[in-house]
């Protein structure tokens, strides 16, 4: 079964079980994902894609509560295990300036997210979101521009969730690129 983006339609409500059983540990381990890919490469590395303001998708400002189109401040990153794009990562902060509580999101450069994320007792993470995200889903095309594939990719799975400091969100969505099969689980 394949979800992808409609006008009205949120992706992100599939149920990680309906992944192949390679991705499911993936899509469900709610730990670092930079931790878990460190752990299974001899190198790690991050390119940061694209840093601005930007236009959203509806169900992204629905998963940041935002209730008014607009821009959002975007950070796009691969993360990179052994010279293979095997995530691409998209975080939205849901003011258009980046509020107070996220205001290092624009310093990281090359550094990863996750060290603020894990290692900040007043960050609080909301349950994970699955989906299967195909060609009828921009972030999908974001993926496939990011990875500077000229052809096709397959469906991707990919999950989000919300993180919050201090009442502000953070949503950060994680799409599982064709490498991470590379990867043991």
């Amino acid at each position: 079964m394949t979800l992808a983006h409609f006008p009205g339609r949120d992706p992100f409500r599939m149920a990680a079980w309906q992944a192949p059983r390679a991705m499911r540990g993936w899509l469900t381990d709610d730990r670092s994902l930079t931790a878990r890919i460190r752990a299974r490469c001899g190198q790690f590395s991050l390119r940061v894609v694209r840093q601005r303001k930007g236009a959203v998708l509806p169900d992204e400002l629905a998963a940041l509560g935002v209730h008014r189109h607009g821009e959002v401040w975007q950070r796009e990153v691969l993360l990179i295990a052994d010279g293979e794009p095997v995530v691409f990562a998209r975080s939205l902060v849901a003011d258009s300036g980046v509020p107070a509580a996220w205001h290092l999101l624009r310093s990281l450069g090359r550094r990863p997210l996750a060290a603020v994320l894990f290692d900040d007792p007043r960050v609080v993470r909301s349950a994970l979101e699955a989906a299967r995200l195909d060609a009828r889903d921009p972030r999908w095309h974001h993926a496939r521009q990011a990875t500077g594939g000229d052809h096709g990719l397959p469906p991707l799975w990919a999950r989000r969730s919300v993180f919050r400091r201090d009442g502000s969100p953070l949503l950060i969505t994680e799409i599982f690129l064709p490498a991470i099969r590379n990867l043991a689980p």
